[in-house]
């Protein structure tokens, strides 16, 4: 804030003070100074409420205390006695702040901007202000009596019942009123806004409404004449109570304060005026306490009705706010399920959901016909004879080998081939199946996906044919391109003066080898890739042995040098011995043939349990992997060293890596620290579980 602007609200609350001081000095009853009403503390609070934030606090303090002091001087007390009031409102208004922050800190006056919303605000400023005049208390009838040499208890349940009604009343305003007409001010645009804010909605406001506010002032204005002008001596006072219970219920929380801040001060003129109920209490202290104590009920009652009801619109239509976001969330999670549910409905895939007691809870409709239109009557999924489930040998499946009640058990199926025959589908349909499961209250429900792949397996098996018949009706011309090279060869040998005829035999007899490798190397391929994987527990080192022997009989044969082979123990594993075979022969080939030369090739084979896993490593002191192609040397027909001379088609790294594969393992290669290669696969140890080797003929869930 800044001091100019602060300046001028000091100055304005200063003048405020100025007249609560004189208005209540006029209303002193005795020569103890006893005055029936202090506006004055109330002013006071709200004075500093307003200017927590000043720059220039001293400039308020001082004023105050002049204020204090030369207004009681100037009515007729000591200046000694206008000390101790001086030193009394101050502490009165420095314990008001501090305790109205600590208990309602969100509350405008308190730090924050809120005005009084609930009868728990009321509370904190109740108990704030009764909290500060009972300081004020100790220090201004303590102060009197030591001016004037007597203390008066009555003087000092007047002071706390005058200034607490005092701070309670103004609080109330400065809460309720002022805080409005400064949010009005702010959102619309300063004073002039803020009027025609006002006046708009006064003109907003329905006749009615605006009857009723008339009617409720000249009820409340007769109930106070009846009360304390025409009474004559009758206790006509319940009457005010009456109206300011309309007050509270009806009216709006500003008005109500305002409401009781006329009758306070109706209260206070007519009872010093000798007129009213209070006024026949014939001592002065009794009257003042009386008085003051029935505007704070008056207050305390008005205001605790109001914002009772005002805490209760709030909550009401917080509730209405919440009723109205659920309903919307309920209507858009309805609209997101129905196109879920559409969607759902219209894949040409089928999904099926399946709790943990084997109940099918979801199944669209392609699920229904992929698996023949079959359901059990009970709605579980369990026997594989109603519904016709087969592996792909022939085999049917078992409860325990049903998808849904695998992947419960933490195992994964995907991408696994069954299958289905039954009566509605009696010439048999291959469907491919992935499930997945998640937890759900005291078990797992699993998820189902249903590929129908037939026609898939149908076009992939007549190219498997296909390529088969080629390829064997290729080897075929290939073998009589060999042969009668070889024989021609032969015939020509001593004959002077056709060594280019013989040259011309050689690269055809070489072409015809190097087609023989590409077709027997299509043909592994095929075989890796589409074979069925019948998985069964293989002795590594007796199938090592074997491969071993034969690559040194060999290289005997071709008049190679001897490969030296280091062969570790090699845990059994479970995986299919045709492919593994295949695997282990073309890692150990390919070792042994890219050896620079003039370079015995050395192999060291080795293997390791890695949890349900084996994992085997051929290390060599062959002439290693090019920087970079550590991944590619896998894929079809990569090869690595293509301009180094070694013969070769590409396909045999990307071989092994299908057959591992489908195996469920990985294949990765490396630098061998001592130079060369090394290799490393994994295969399922032979004591892991079947489901562990995902084969051509998996169970799946039904």
């Amino acid at each position: 804030m800044r001091h100019r602007t602060s300046l001028v609200r000091t100055g304005m609350f200063a003048a405020l003070y100025v007249i609560a001081t004189v208005a209540g000095r006029l209303t002193v009853m005795d020569r103890t100074n006893l005055s029936l009403v202090w506006p004055a503390a109330g002013v006071a609070v709200v004075w500093f409420s307003a200017q927590r934030r000043s720059g220039i606090p001293w400039a308020d303090v001082a004023a105050l205390s002049l204020i204090t002091l030369v207004v009681n001087t100037a009515t007729g007390a000591t200046p000694v006695m206008a000390m101790i009031f001086v030193i009394a409102n101050l502490v009165q208004v420095a314990v008001f702040l501090k305790l109205f922050e600590r208990w309602r800190p969100a509350l405008w006056g308190a730090g924050g901007d809120e005005p009084l919303r609930s009868p728990r605000d009321l509370w904190g400023l109740l108990g704030a202000a009764f909290g500060a005049t009972l300081a004020g208390a100790l220090i201004g009838p303590t102060g009197v009596w030591l001016a004037i040499g007597r203390y008066s208890w009555p003087a000092t349940w007047v002071w706390l019942a005058r200034n607490t009604a005092a701070v309670l009343l103004f609080g109330a305003v400065a809460l309720s009123v002022g805080h409005a007409v400064k949010t009005a001010r702010a959102r619309h645009g300063g004073l002039r806004g803020a009027s025609r804010y006002f006046l708009d909605r006064m003109a907003a406001t329905p006749r009615w409404r605006i009857g009723e506010y008339v009617a409720l002032g000249v009820c409340s204005t007769l109930a106070y004449l009846a009360g304390f002008a025409f009474s004559d001596g009758l206790p006509l006072a319940f009457l005010l109570i009456a109206v300011t219970v309309w007050a509270g219920t009806r009216v709006a929380t500003p008005f109500v304060v305002l409401h009781d801040l006329a009758a306070g001060v109706i209260t206070v003129v007519f009872t010093l005026n000798g007129m009213g109920p209070f006024a026949a209490i014939p001592d002065n202290a009794g009257r003042a306490f009386v008085a003051q104590l029935f505007v704070a009920l008056v207050a305390v009652v008005g205001l605790v009705l109001a914002l009772g009801r005002d805490e209760r619109g709030a909550l009401l239509a917080e509730l209405a706010a919440e009723k109205a976001e659920l309903a919307a969330q309920r209507e858009e999670a309805s609209r997101r399920a129905e196109m879920m549910t559409t969607i759902v409905d219209s894949m040409a895939d089928g999904v099926a959901v399946i709790d943990s007691t084997g109940r099918v809870i979801l199944r669209n409709p392609a699920a229904v016909q992929l698996l023949g239109g079959q359901a059990s009557q009970d709605g579980t999924v369990a026997a594989s004879d109603h519904y016709g489930f087969f592996h792909l040998d022939g085999q049917p499946v078992t409860d325990d080998e049903l998808a849904h009640v695998r992947v419960r058990t933490g195992e994964r199926v995907e991408g696994v081939d069954y299958v289905i025959r039954n009566a509605g589908v009696p010439e048999g349909r291959i469907v491919r199946v992935t499930a997945s499961s998640f937890p759900d209250g005291d078990g797992r429900t699993a998820v189902v996906l249903f590929h129908d792949v037939t026609a898939e397996r149908r076009h992939r098996d007549e190219l498997a044919n296909f390529a088969g018949v080629v390829a064997h009706d290729l080897l075929n011309p290939v073998t009589t391109v060999e042969g009668w090279s070889e024989t021609a060869e032969e015939s020509l040998d001593g004959v002077e003066g056709v060594e280019m005829a013989r040259d011309s035999l050689v690269r055809v007899n070489r072409a015809a080898v190097r087609m023989r490798l590409l077709i027997n190397g299509l043909l592994d391929y095929t075989t890796a890739r589409d074979a069925q994987v019948a998985p069964a527990a293989i002795d590594l080192d007796a199938m090592v042995a074997e491969i071993t022997v034969a690559r040194l009989d060999a290289a005997v044969a071709g008049g190679n040098p001897r490969p030296r082979f280091t062969v570790g123990e090699l845990p059994p594993v479970l995986a299919d011995p045709v492919l593994v075979r295949q695997l282990l022969d073309n890692l150990i080939g390919n070792a042994i043939k890219y050896t620079a030369p003039g370079t015995v090739p050395a192999l060291e084979i080795t293997a390791k349990h890695d949890k349900d896993l084996v994992r085997v490593a051929i290390a060599d002191n062959g002439i290693g992997i090019p920087a970079g192609q550590h991944d590619a040397i896998f894929d079809n027909f990569h090869r690595a060293h293509r301009t180094s001379g070694y013969a070769g088609t590409g396909l045999g790294l990307g071989i092994c890596k299908r057959i591992v594969e489908r195996h469920g393992g990985t294949i990765a290669a490396a630098d061998n620290p001592g130079g060369g290669s090394l290799f490393t696969f994994t295969l399922p140890a032979a004591g892991a579980a079947r489901q562990a080797v995902p084969t051509g003929r998996s169970t799946q869930l039904r």
